[in-house]
């Protein structure tokens, strides 16, 4: 049985307190699983406090975005160097630094490279908008974002990384993608890295979901061959609906392990 890998994106909200009270709520709530791991990925302010407050056994911490130069006159900026006692993962490539922030493929490259550099693991977000679907460039669109995100990338990085399928048009509850649609791009996205990087580091890779993701739709989504988990983004704010996406997840896998 695969483990499942769960990411909560806490994104622009919380205040330090807030983000203290969550995390207690949600550790009461969840339980250690050996084969969920569990992700929470607050705002850069709180990631300090967190790290002190947290239970290692249940959860583990991501970073939201980090700057691609380890250091230098960059006022402002946090590096991937600064986080590397902090955290294990870091969110590259969301579809909010992509298309608000106006990161390009090429500074998402960047920034992959800058993680691995620093021993954090990429969660690398890929997908397309609702136009760029609508036209059939989903694969192309793909493409290109995988091509330049792994291009500094060895088969062996490529393979311990994670990325995220996350189809612009389908983030909120109004406009939820399908199974098969899913499974068409993860289909691509595992294709894309066989072809590229060799079988070995498409076997080890995981592929999250990302997009509307609610306790209801976990089962339907984890049944999609070759999603290893879920990129939570507004659901993972509320400890009760979080908690309630992993224990689906949980049972999703109990039902497996009787059949």
């Amino acid at each position: 049985m695969r483990r499942i890998l769960i990411v909560g994106n806490w994104k622009m909200y919380l205040n330090a307190s807030q983000a203290s009270l969550l995390l207690h709520r949600l550790q009461e709530r969840i339980m250690i699983h050996r084969d969920i791991e569990v992700v929470l990925a607050p705002s850069m302010l709180t990631l300090q406090p967190l790290s002190i407050q947290i239970d290692r056994r249940k959860f583990r911490l991501a970073a939201q975005n980090a700057y691609f130069h380890d250091e230098g006159a960059f006022t402002g900026e946090i590096s991937f160097t600064m986080l590397r006692e902090l955290v294990h993962y870091v969110i590259i490539g969301h579809s909010e630094r992509r298309h608000i922030f106006h990161e390009d493929l090429d500074m998402i490259r960047d920034k992959v490279a800058a993680a691995v550099r620093n021993d954090i693991m990429p969660i690398l977000c890929v997908g397309e908008t609702k136009h760029e679907r609508e036209e059939g460039e989903t694969k192309q669109v793909l493409h290109d974002q995988l091509m330049t995100g792994l291009s500094n990338l060895t088969a062996g990085e490529v393979g311990t990384m994670v990325i995220s399928y996350e189809p612009v048009w389908a983030i909120g509850e109004e406009n939820i993608a399908k199974p098969d649609l899913i499974q068409n791009s993860v289909d691509y996205i595992r294709a894309y890295v066989r072809d590229v990087f060799g079988p070995k580091a498409t076997k080890n890779l995981r592929v999250l979901y990302g997009g509307g993701v609610m306790p209801e739709s976990i089962h339907g989504y984890l049944d999609v061959n070759g999603v290893d988990g879920f990129l939570v983004g507004h659901e993972s704010l509320n400890y009760y609906q979080f908690a309630s996406i992993v224990n689906e997840a949980r049972r999703w896998q109990r039902n497996k392990e009787e059949q």
